[in-house]
């Protein structure tokens, strides 16, 4: 049995028998979650931002890197993250989790996709394939745009360019943000010009682009042409020791349509993370019942009801 099975049939185990509203100890109050700056996990994180805080505890939000979160994952520095990647990560998160430097606790969402795209200029140009791409190499001006520095997307297609994999070894990957790399997409739209860029599922950018994911990835981004799904790691020991906030965890579960109106209302309607939390909770109550089953507040309550007593529900 791999270590990862093994510590996720335990940990469920331990989830199955713990005493429902059972309550935490003190040194579990104030938990810290990493977001990485990507509007799927940061709508994530405020979701649990708010609900941790209406039952009681004091969550701290902190922005890191990919590299730093994981880093102080394994210190302890860092007590949860929503946003691993799965198998984009793989590289940096297997290790961690056979060594027991980390622990997973749920997969928060199924049915992603992540891989490179191209906008509607570029698919009409006959960019439709990873093996298309170096075809159009003057015409794409050479480049490949990616998120954020530090990135595994990026990580990916620095290898592939380094390996010259699909011809690419000449191209340059310009390395920005999320929101960057769309200004970036939305202004080659606009001029009519093609644009290769890595692209994700769920992210409002499937509803107000029309873009095209490439084929043919030889599984770069892992198998399914990129299909991904999200975990929720901890550092290491954390469901044993804070078992409530532990279930919390295990029930927090997404779906790739509520991940995309969530980010819509950052993305495209300027909400606050916290503005989006608060809206989408109260847009979808059953949500909160489903994620607090077994649940107390810090005060050993039933935490459902007080949450959406606070949210005037």
């Amino acid at each position: 049995m791999s270590p990862r099975l093994l510590g996720a049939l335990s940990l469920s185990a331990l989830l199955a028998g713990t005493a429902a509203h059972a309550q935490d100890p003190e040194a579990c109050l104030a938990p810290r979650l990493s977001d990485v700056g990507w509007t799927d996990i940061t709508a994530t994180t405020a979701i649990a931002d708010r609900i941790l805080s209406e039952i009681g505890y004091d969550p701290d939000i902190l922005v890191l890197s990919v590299p730093v979160t994981f880093d102080s994952l394994t210190s302890g520095d860092i007590d949860v993250f929503l946003g691993n990647w799965m198998p984009l990560q793989d590289p940096i998160q297997t290790p961690l989790v056979e060594a027991g430097r980390i622990d997973v606790v749920q997969t928060n969402l199924e049915g992603a996709v992540i891989g490179l795209a191209t906008n509607a200029s570029g698919a009409e140009l006959g960019i439709r394939t990873y093996a298309d791409i170096a075809r159009f190499q003057e015409d794409l001006g050479g480049q490949i745009y990616g998120i954020e520095p530090g990135a595994s997307a990026n990580a990916t297609i620095l290898q592939m360019i380094d390996d010259d994999r699909f011809g690419l070894g000449s191209f340059e990957l310009v390395e920005s943000s999320e929101q960057g790399m769309l200004a970036q997409v939305q202004r080659a739209v606009q001029s009519g010009e093609p644009i290769v860029f890595f692209g994700w599922r769920p992210h409002p950018m499937n509803v107000t682009l029309d873009m095209t994911y490439l084929t043919g990835s030889e599984d770069v981004f892992g198998p399914n042409e990129g299909g991904a799904e999200v975990l929720t790691v901890t550092r290491p020991g954390l469901a044993d020791e804070c078992p409530n906030m532990g279930r919390f965890l295990g029930n927090l579960v997404f779906d790739v349509e509520a991940e995309d109106v969530m980010m819509k209302m950052i993305l495209d309607d300027g909400l606050s993370p916290e503005e989006t939390a608060e809206t989408w909770l109260k847009e979808n109550p059953e949500a909160i019942d489903r994620w607090l089953e077994g649940v107390s507040t810090t005060g050993g309550e039933p935490a459902a009801p007080v949450v959406k007593a606070a949210l005037g529900l």
